[in-house]
């Protein structure tokens, strides 16, 4: 067990943050205050293999590990959390489009996912079914060499803009076994999308409903050519992408103590620089073993799913409840130490804790990670 990163990946974790620091943080605050998508960055970002990561290369993926991965979200998110979570969730639609679609779907749909020729949405959240998905009401209809579906999707991350949904949707009966998976086309007809949401962060994404009245699809987009899997597809997905939104924390505290290490020498209170005062350095010292602490976790996480650890489902939830709980405090513990000036909109730090509010909700709110944890431990799992 070593705690090192290898070479490749000291090389992988500079670009992507010479990335953000360059091309994303530069825009970031524009973009939240003007709800703007910055596709042409986002684009730029695929150029550098950042949008099929973890995707075998023989599928046209940059062929690296989820350890790659994490530390690519971790830098993105320096720059902006919104932007590198919308780009780990494309990620995770690529990944799952190449594990589980048939040899057609890979041919035909992978290239444009890996080049973000198309930008990409997972559509599993519905007004009646968050936390509890297998309960989803959305309905995938046989009608001949077709299927019809009928439904609405809630909180869809890049909804409108995106060219390809991933969506799940009931086939058979009730619970996890009746439900499949689809490849959606922006322009079919009957999809529609509601009001992009008003947010208290995520603003430089947009969220909308995906509506789906009378969706017509050709039964060559059932994702694996086989009915009853979706269920499965979807969890699988879920632990790369809770340890995805966790490194995003990691990268929005990393920055937010980027920020507060500068301001603390800059700043003088009480005839000292805030940084000779013990508690000021207390508060600092406490910051960042938390966001080495949180890191430690989700690098494990992330090599437990590499290693298809039987525990990596746990360690997946572990992982995300501790550095969004911990990402986000970070944030705020930065901007009480900026004090008024941390409420300003100039100094970024109110954006991160309202970008940071909602990790501790996607992707299996933080009270889920708590269910899924215990039931693993009190199943007799070694934690």
């Amino acid at each position: 067990m070593h705690f090192a990163l290898t070479e490749d990946q000291s090389a992988i974790q500079d670009t992507t943050l010479t990335f953000a620091r360059e091309r994303i943080a530069p825009g970031a605050a524009e973009w939240d205050e003007t709800c703007h998508f910055p596709v042409d960055v986002i684009r730029e970002a695929a150029s550098l293999g950042m949008a099929s990561i973890y995707v075998p290369a023989e599928q046209g993926g940059a062929g690296l590990s989820r350890l790659d991965g994490a530390l690519v979200f971790e830098a993105l998110a320096y720059g902006c959390p919104a932007i590198s979570s919308y780009i780990s969730i494309h990620n995770m639609v690529a990944w799952m489009v190449a594990k589980y679609g048939t040899a057609e779907q890979v041919r035909d749909w992978m290239p444009r996912l890996a080049s973000m020729e198309w930008l990409s949405s997972y559509c599993l959240t519905e007004p009646g079914a968050g936390s509890d998905a297998a309960a989803l009401a959305a309905t995938a209809r046989r009608d001949g060499g077709d299927y019809i579906l009928n439904g609405t999707k809630q909180f869809i991350s890049g909804a409108g803009t995106s060219d390809f949904y991933f969506i799940f949707a009931r086939t058979g009966g009730e619970g996890a076994n009746g439900i499949s998976a689809f490849g959606v086309m922006k322009g079919t007809p009957g999809l529609s999308f509601g009001n992009n949401e008003r947010k208290m962060g995520w603003n430089a994404q947009p969220t909308r409903q995906v509506i789906l009245e009378n969706v017509r699809i050709p039964a060559s987009h059932l994702v694996g050519g086989r009915e009853g899997d979706g269920f499965r597809f979807a969890m699988a997905g879920l632990d790369g992408g809770r340890i995805n939104i966790g490194a995003c924390s990691l990268g929005a505290a990393w920055s937010a103590l980027d920020k507060a290490r500068a301001y603390v020498f800059e700043r003088k209170a009480f005839g000292k620089s805030l940084a000779d005062l013990q508690t000021v350095q207390f508060k600092i010292a406490d910051m960042a073993t938390d966001l080495e602490a949180a890191r430690l976790m989700i690098y494990r996480a992330a090599d437990a799913l590499d290693r298809a650890d039987p525990q990596a489902s746990m360690y997946s939830a572990m992982a995300k409840r501790y550095a969004t709980d911990l990402g986000f405090g970070i944030c705020n513990e930065a901007l009480q130490l900026h004090g008024g000036y941390g409420y300003l909109k100039d100094y970024g730090l109110e954006k991160l804790v309202r970008d940071l509010r909602v990790h501790q909700i996607l992707e299996g709110t933080n009270e889920i990670m708590r269910v899924v944890i215990s039931r693993k431990v009190l199943a007799g799992n070694r934690a």
